[in-house]
């Protein structure tokens, strides 16, 4: 993730650097992944924000 990348609109969480997440699926949109990250819960990412490891 880039570093302190929002995580929603209105969301108060904060995703920061080497944040692991759980890809659910790949969805069409603005925001074309919808995955979970423990701690905060299901959400939908900005591929250009998300690093394959």
């Amino acid at each position: 993730m880039a570093p302190s990348t929002p995580a929603k609109m209105g969301s108060p969480a904060v995703v920061k650097i080497g944040t692991k997440v759980k890809i659910s699926r790949l969805v069409t949109g603005d925001h074309d992944i919808y995955c979970k990250i423990d701690g905060i819960g299901g959400m939908s990412l900005k591929s250009e924000w998300v690093k394959k490891t």
